[in-house]
């Protein structure tokens, strides 16, 4: 009997009613807005009421090794995580990211989780859920309109036409975009200029949402976004334009966190989705704060590997909330170490080499460096580090006994098997209890990578030496040119979001396990004022991505009863 697919799994439960949830939770009937029986968004009142009634939880972040394209994972192991903490007696939650629907109908799927151990109801999780995406791209394009209409009225505020920042934003895969010419067609029709599209998660504006506190911080940190600069270098912001303030009208009701549950019926709080490779990969503050003063416990994710979203956990999302981790889950499997140690390729919609399936300690233990490299970047935080080992049929005792060794010889605290795909929560007792017991490690000290007073430049020369374990940094001229114009406009200050291949630690994804001695080309530099941070971009990254040949979205239709099929 084969096992049943993801969507088989979350239609055979029969959800609990949200308003139940957020009663255990303590959030009142009318701090919830109701989408139907079975999600919510919570009024920010709540999160006011709450803190300061409630002493905080343990706040986990879940990372990884650096994936596969099958990924690793990670947002299953989030979700089995908070399961098995439910179950062993702490309340716990959830806190994910909501997918785009780029990989949605690209290669990657949905991000639900899988198996036993996910975030229902499933179909809603990946498409559209309470509107937050579409919310983000509207006042993102908003603010694009308003440019393109200033200079066709006269250009009032002197803005150089070859100086816009500001993309427009698309929350589709669709490479067709990523250069463009738009004002073509005559005098009514726009100044012609040429621009691009970028994915909407990429956008400024869904990493402002993820990181503002309030609404009111949400509409500053909107209007200190740079769209552009004028003639002579100045910046030209959203206040300028007199657009900050109808774009968080736009975003008045996305900023309310959404509420959904687990398979077994515990709270997840799902809220924005920016990017990992591009963006700063996190869940919102606004939800974590939320989930903090409602649980014992949350387990927030971080996307990618340690080098990415956990790197820009600590750096930008915790610098930004003030809030400090109490421990850190690094998830690894048996065949990502295997590739890393040299043997066999994955490739995403094809079956997987069978050389990954043969048992191969030596492979594992080679491939391992790189799980040790990113229980080394969580350690320099300064908290503990376990891994959850992601259990596949095919992995064995001896295989799983080299994980531990390395793991354990890397720095951290434990390294527990976890069978949650197959068994949901139950499957994850034990990785629940390491869990526990090193969030309430009294030697933990975290810290930041880099003072904010550092110069940019360094800023980003410490990440690729301490994170990616590379030798230096080059820069093209352009490049050089924005850096220099970023502090002498005052941003020098902030911190350094890096745009990577998620595939190595490095900057080529044909870097495996944990290279050493490169140098990371930057090619370009960009300002994200309002979020707080800047975005080298390393190598060939970009922030448009394209469809596969063939489409996830091909197999994604309606039945005859009208339910969704092919999601996954």
């Amino acid at each position: 009997m084969s096992f049943p697919s993801d969507l088989e799994i979350a239609r055979s439960v029969t959800p609990r009613p949200i308003v139940d949830i957020a009663a255990e939770l303590g959030i009142e009937p009318d701090e919830l807005e109701l989408y139907g029986p079975t999600k919510a968004k919570v009024r920010l009142e709540a999160i006011t009421r709450l803190e300061a009634e409630r002493p905080r939880g343990k706040y986990v972040v879940v990372t990884a090794i650096t994936p596969t394209p099958l990924g690793e994972g990670k947002s299953t192991t989030t979700v089995g995580l908070a399961q098995g903490l439910n179950r062993i007696g702490r309340k716990a939650s959830v806190n994910i990211r909501q997918p785009s629907l780029g990989p949605v109908f690209g290669i990657k799927g949905g991000a639900a989780g899988g198996g036993y151990s996910q975030v229902i109801p499933m179909e809603d999780f990946n498409l559209h859920l309470t509107g937050d995406v579409h919310a983000i791209g509207a006042a993102h394009n908003l603010a694009g309109a308003f440019i393109d209409n200033s200079l066709h009225h006269k250009n009032p505020l002197g803005i150089d036409p070859h100086g816009i920042l500001w993309p427009r934003v698309l929350d589709i895969s669709d490479r067709a975009l990523r250069h463009v010419v738009i004002g073509l067609g005559g005098r009514e029709d726009g100044v012609p200029r040429e621009t691009e599209f970028v994915i909407t998660v990429a956008s400024e504006v869904m990493a402002v949402l993820a990181l503002a506190t309030d609404l009111f911080e949400l509409r500053d940190r909107l209007g200190r976004m740079v769209l552009a600069t004028r003639t002579d270098g100045s910046p030209v912001t959203a206040e300028d334009l007199g657009v900050a303030g109808a774009m968080t009208v736009l975003l008045r009701d996305a900023i309310k966190p959404n509420l959904l549950q687990t398979l077994e019926g515990g709270p997840a709080f799902v809220h924005c989705g920016p990017f990992g490779n591009i963006a700063h990969g996190n869940n919102s503050i606004i939800a974590d704060r939320l989930a903090l003063v409602t649980n014992d416990i949350v387990c927030t994710e971080a996307g990618f590997g340690a080098d990415m979203g956990a790197e820009k956990f600590f750096d930008i999302k915790c610098r930004a909330s003030g809030l400090a981790p109490d421990a850190a889950v690094v998830v690894a499997t048996v065949r990502a170490l295997k590739m890393h140690g040299g043997v066999g390729k994955i490739v995403a919609g094809k079956p997987l080499d069978p050389a990954l399936l043969e048992e191969n300690v030596e492979a594992v233990r080679t491939g391992a460096s790189n799980l040790a490299a990113h229980i080394a970047t969580v350690r320099k935080y300064g908290i503990p580090a376990v891994v959850a080992i992601n259990s596949f049929p095919t992995d064995t005792p001896a295989e799983v006994e080299a994980i531990r060794e390395v793991a354990l010889a890397a720095g951290a605290r434990d390294a527990v098997v976890a069978t949650h795909f197959t068994d949901g929560g139950a499957g994850a007792t034990d990785l629940a209890e390491a869990v526990w017991a090193a969030a309430e490690d009294p030697s933990r000290s975290f810290r930041l990578l880099y003072p904010d007073e550092a110069p940019l430049g360094e800023k980003i020369l410490t990440i690729v030496k301490e994170i990616y374990g590379g030798d230096g940094i080059e820069l093209t001229p352009a490049a050089q040119k924005s850096l220099k114009l970023y502090e002498s406009m005052g941003f020098g200050n902030l911190p350094i979001c890096m745009a990577k291949t998620q595939y190595s630690i490095s900057h080529d994804a044909a870097l495996k396990g944990a290279p050493k001695g490169f140098t990371v080309p930057i090619r370009e530099i960009r300002l994200s004022a309002g979020a707080g941070f800047v975005t080298p971009l390393c190598g060939e990254m970009r922030t448009m991505p394209g469809l596969p040949s063939k489409p996830g979205g091909e197999n994604i239709d309606i039945d005859a009863e009208g339910n969704v099929v092919g999601l996954f």
